[in-house]
């Protein structure tokens, strides 16, 4: 059977739901890490329903598909699945059923829901479970994925393991494995399964290139009070890397061994595992094994890596002042080369991008693929183009270019929407009413009592004075030589997280408006320490990036004095850091970006 459509691949996966008596098949956005980027080896979901997203869910019905979305991918959604039998489930919109209430809605009683258990998290069948009993139907764990995306399918990620070292990261493998056990005593578990690959990373100092954009390496961990098991290819780890490894007391093992020696292990430990991000076919063996008891609870991982520590933060800073060298020469050149009548795209945002952070020593990789929007594109917030779909730069409107690199000392996020050319006034009102928002976030001071959840209203409240909102989170974290996003904070209408000093954000309120506009305006901002008194400890916000902003587009009269002080103040700290890295033309260039403004 030829398999090269979505729809022929929906009728194979119909015919092997059949065969395996499944009434309903779900394929979740994910591998056996419960990683947001995905090696290209595990993107089962885009093969079988041509969407390219995070953070989604399929599930094919003998009769019907629905494809899962949230807020940043509705429009794309849409041009991605138009032609199909797909239909779009808009999460979080009203109406819309989650995927446990329509999956048990699918099924009969008696009648089985199947998934595959490394690439669906133990929350999600959990979850699954509750809403499937009350139907009477049951989940079986298969894998239809393998059995049908044979021919083309790239392999699985292989790439050389290494260790960052101590002086980038602050601290060595074994002294970062004593402060997990001594969380892991706090909470009266013994030992821990650690599955994410971010958390993984961080423990250990470990890296490699197995996913796009995203240094880390496909393995798993299991530390007790005297060992830590590294399940890994062990070919690919590197004679420097497995001699450290080992000096720090760590013990290597084949990946593929990981469920085989789970099943075996007979040294009784009280195991925190956590079900959001232990896939489930891990979660089952910890479960079975009579020498284990399994805790569910969040990974102590996440809370040590989200404060940086001084080191991590000292090169991160160095890190970013690169980035926006990098940023200033390409508007340089971007603004040169249009001047001068040169035809430039989408496409080519992006080349001269690379070629200025890549030009850094200390460079390792982009930390996303570049998202260089020109006009209504920029309305995806995650649009992405193509040599076979792009546009053409003209003089006029916005081109917002979202992008970022990891170095050796950092990872890097930066929004900015740069004007081409004459601007509507519907333009300009955005673009001024979104820039308020991110000032408004940036000199925030609040109480360390408050939650997430209440520090991202104050970047939406400029915007709902005008009856708008932007469906996505305000800002997440930012690993330290790592993934662009991770835990355990983000500012969005859900996270219940309490920042801490230490912990590094972004700023990037925007306007979305379809077909027609897309605005945003990104720095990252690490959490500070503002004052003690007799009313609680006060936090607020420092930049960590210093690139100008256009101030062009910025109605007179919207700004009040605070926000103008403090665009002024970041413009003077923006010139002061980066004036010292650049020549005499680019120093006049920045001196006049940086100008400061009046009311």
């Amino acid at each position: 059977m030829s398999m090269n459509t979505v729809p022929e691949r929906l009728a194979a996966l119909r015919a092997a739901m059949a065969a395996n008596g499944v009434a309903v098949y779900l394929i979740p956005v994910g591998d056996p890490h419960a990683s947001e980027y995905l090696p290209c080896h595990y993107t089962s979901l885009t093969w079988f329903s041509g969407f390219h997203g995070e953070n989604s869910n399929f599930v094919v019905t003998r009769t019907e598909s629905a494809l899962w979305a949230d807020g940043r991918y509705f429009v794309q959604a849409e041009k991605e699945i138009a032609g199909t039998e797909i239909k779009l489930q808009r999460m979080g919109e009203p109406g819309v059923p989650t995927v446990e209430e329509y999956c048990a809605n699918a099924l009969n009683e008696g009648e089985a829901l199947g998934l595959c258990g490394l690439t669906a998290s133990t929350a999600l069948v959990n979850d699954l479970k509750k809403a499937l009993e009350k139907k009477g139907a049951s989940i079986k764990t298969l894998n239809l994925e393998d059995e049908l995306w044979t021919e083309g399918r790239p392999a699985l990620p292989d790439t050389p393991a290494w260790i960052l070292p101590k002086e980038y990261a602050g601290f060595s493998p074994a002294e970062k494995l004593d402060q997990l056990r001594s969380k892991l005593k706090e909470r009266g578990c013994t030992a821990q399964f650690v599955g994410k690959l971010d958390n993984l990373a961080w423990l250990l100092n470990l890296r490699a290139m197995d996913i796009e954009c995203t240094p880390y390496a496909m393995a798993y961990c299991y530390v007790t009070p005297s060992r830590a098991v590294l399940f890994i290819n062990t070919a690919r780890v590197t004679p420097g890397a497995k001699a450290e490894l080992e000096a720090n007391g760590i013990t290597l093992a084949e990946y593929d061994d990981v469920l085989k020696f789970l099943a075996a292990e007979t040294e009784p430990q009280t195991v925190l595992a956590e079900c959001a991000t232990v896939n489930y076919a891990v979660y089952q063996v910890l479960e079975q094994n009579p020498a284990l008891t399994v805790k569910n609870g969040t990974d102590p991982l996440l809370m040590m890596k989200g404060v940086k520590n001084e080191t991590e933060l000292a090169h991160t800073k160095q890190a970013h002042i690169r980035d926006a060298v990098a940023m200033v020469r390409f508007q340089i050149e971007l603004e040169s080369r249009l001047a001068a009548g040169e035809t430039l795209t989408e496409l080519t945002v992006d080349e001269i991008l690379h070629k200025y952070r890549s030009a850094d020593d200390k460079f390792l990789v982009e930390s996303f693929g570049t998202i260089a929007a020109y006009g209504g594109n920029a309305a995806m917030m995650h649009y992405h183009a193509t040599p076979e779909d792009h546009a053409v730069l003209e003089k006029k409107g916005f081109l917002l270019v979202d992008s970022g690199a990891t170095y050796m000392d950092g990872t890097t996020d930066i929004t900015r929407t740069y004007p081409l050319g004459p601007l509507t006034e519907d333009e300009k009102r955005f673009y001024t009413w979104t820039l308020q928002s991110h000032i408004d976030l940036a000199k925030a001071v609040w109480l360390d009592y408050c939650e997430c959840k209440m520090i991202d209203t104050i970047a939406r409240e400029p915007l709902w004075r005008h009856l708008i909102n932007y469906r996505c989170g305000t800002g997440h974290s930012v690993s330290f030589v790592g993934n662009v996003h991770e835990g355990p904070h983000a500012l969005n209408s859900r996270n219940t997280t309490r920042m801490r000093p230490g912990m590094v954000v972004t700023d990037e309120p925007g306007v979305y408006e379809t077909d027609l506009v897309g605005i945003r305006i990104e720095n990252e901002l690490v959490c500070v320490h503002k004052a003690d008194n007799q009313y609680g400890t006060f936090l607020g916000f420092e930049p960590l990036m210093f690139v100008p902003i256009a101030t062009s587009p910025i109605l007179p009269g919207e700004l009040d004095k605070d926000e103008i002080a403090w665009l002024n103040d970041y413009h003077r700290q923006v010139f002061a850091k980066l004036a010292p890295h650049l020549n005499d033309e680019e120093r006049s260039w920045l001196a006049e970006k940086c100008a400061a403004i009046g009311c």
